[in-house]
């Protein structure tokens, strides 16, 4: 057996775990580094990457049959479903060296490419190789969670890990789950020629504000994606190329695919965490607002630790404790200010609380609100539906809500200003370029202070008092 002694080590190559490697192996840690399956994670292989290029390849179809607007002649897109998947495949193939292990032992790191699991709670074992660290970081990730509806184990399903490997297009793709991941990819393959059923037991988008969502699932119903709401799948039985979903109302869907797109599970079962003395809720790893674990030696980030579930979470959760584990200086990590969004088109994009999350937590709020159809921007590019709803308590944003063109884009600006707790009076002062999407940002600011302004009586009688005392 190799014995290694280390200052951290790293277990899953994900978003979070790579980033921690490389900030800390350059600010000058030793780190090692476990892999026991793909570099870059589910990110890179199976999530953003892959289905950011998917829908772009449907976008640009999409565009080919709805061009008369424009005064182009439109055409019926001939799509090579095969095609469209090598060009994921291509995506994949050249972001891939930025997450590589040459390229991480290129930077100092050792990388063992061996599943991790506890021998105590300062030990680890992959493979033939024992570490010791003096800080354990767990960065594992998630995977698709699967249900157990009767009937499931003897249907061929599709995961996010397992569709990208599909060369021959579905003739209907049935989509267990109406979240981003089963939206994205409902309208990607129903704008790609595919007809599309979503089956969902609850509401569709149902994490977000019904308002927007509303707008998102309003193009998609038109665009021709079936979507069943309080649909809770009771059984599925079928064949390759038959197969049907059964609900608990009695309705009946059947189709050719089968996608599986009801959520994430915390990767934990490999990791023997009881012998590190480390405790695991429903959802994943508990940690403390530090990040670390009942042990004190080991922290938990990204997936794993079982909150929000978006790289750029275990990104900033590689921040936090780099701070911790390399100068032992107090560090926390927030979420009230974290952005997240859904690529359909229109998108779709929240950063912290909803409406109603705003009226819970503050009771009196004001809710400032732009219209996409007055942006200048938008009319150019006759994308006009859209809404952006800024919520905003003691003058201070506390949340957005986007839906529109480039909602994903939008939301940086009030990412920033939630992380940095500014207020709508920073928003208002911002000069944004003419013509630009983005715009909606600040004249959602205008909102807010145009009552203020033009329906005060006591501003328009000091104007008017100044004016008759001008020369």
């Amino acid at each position: 057996m190799n014995r290694i002694e280390t200052d951290l080590l790293v277990i899953g190559a994900g978003s979070g775990g790579l980033s921690v490697a490389a900030g800390a192996v350059q600010m000058g840690a030793r780190v090692v580094l476990l892999e026991g399956h793909r570099m870059g994670g589910d990110c890179l292989n199976y999530g953003c990457v892959p289905s950011k290029a998917l829908i772009a390849a449907a976008k640009t179809a999409h565009a080919q049959a709805t061009s008369e607007k424009f005064g182009v002649a439109p055409v019926a897109p001939k799509v090579d479903y095969a095609a469209v998947m090598d060009h994921v495949a291509g995506v994949i193939a050249t972001i891939a060296p930025t997450d590589s292990q040459e390229r991480f032992e290129g930077l100092g790191v050792t990388v063992i490419r061996e599943h991790g699991r506890f021998l105590s709670p300062t030990e680890v074992q992959a493979g033939d190789h024992v570490i010791t660290a003096r800080r354990i970081v767990i960065a594992t990730g998630s995977s698709p969670l699967v249900p157990p509806v009767p009937g499931l184990e003897d249907v061929p399903y599709l995961t996010n890990e397992t569709l990208f490997d599909l060369r021959e297009r579905p003739r209907h793709l049935l989509i267990v789950g109406g979240g981003p991941i089963g939206m994205e990819m409902a309208q990607a393959h129903v704008r790609l020629g595919c007809k599309v059923t979503v089956i969902e037991g609850e509401r569709a988008l149902g994490k977000d504000d019904p308002e927007t969502a509303a707008i998102v699932l309003n193009r998609l119903r038109a665009e021709g994606v079936e979507i069943a709401e309080n649909a809770l799948a009771a059984t599925i039985r079928g064949k390759p190329g038959d197969i049907t979903v059964e609900t608990k109302d009695g309705r009946s869907f059947a189709g050719s695919h089968l996608l599986m797109a009801v959520g994430r599970r915390a990767n934990t079962e490999r990791l023997d965490l009881d012998k590190a003395g480390i405790v695991v809720t429903k959802t994943g790893i508990r940690t403390d607002a530090s990040l670390k674990t009942a042990n004190p030696r080991v922290y938990a980030i990204g997936d794993v630790a079982g909150g929000m579930q978006f790289t750029h979470v275990a990104g900033y959760h590689a921040g936090v404790i780099l701070r911790s584990a390399l100068f032992a200086l107090p560090s926390k990590a927030r979420s009230d200010h974290i952005p997240w969004a859904t690529y359909t088109d229109p998108e779709l994009a929240q950063v912290g609380l909803t409406e109603a999350q705003a009226r819970e937590r503050h009771g009196n709020i004001e809710v400032a609100r732009f219209d996409f159809a007055h942006n200048d921007r938008a009319i150019a590019g006759r994308a006009t539906e859209g809404l952006i709803k800024v919520m905003v308590h003691r003058g201070r944003p506390v949340g957005v809500s986007i839906a529109g063109a480039q909602a994903g884009e939008v939301a940086n600006l009030w990412a920033l200003a939630l992380a940095n707790r500014m207020k709508m009076k920073d928003i208002a002062a911002m000069v944004s370029p003419y013509p630009t999407i983005g715009e909606v940002g600040k004249r959602a600011a205008g909102a807010y202070f145009s009552p203020r302004l033009f329906d005060n009586v006591w501003i328009r009688r000091a104007v008017g008092l100044v004016q008759r005392l001008l020369p």
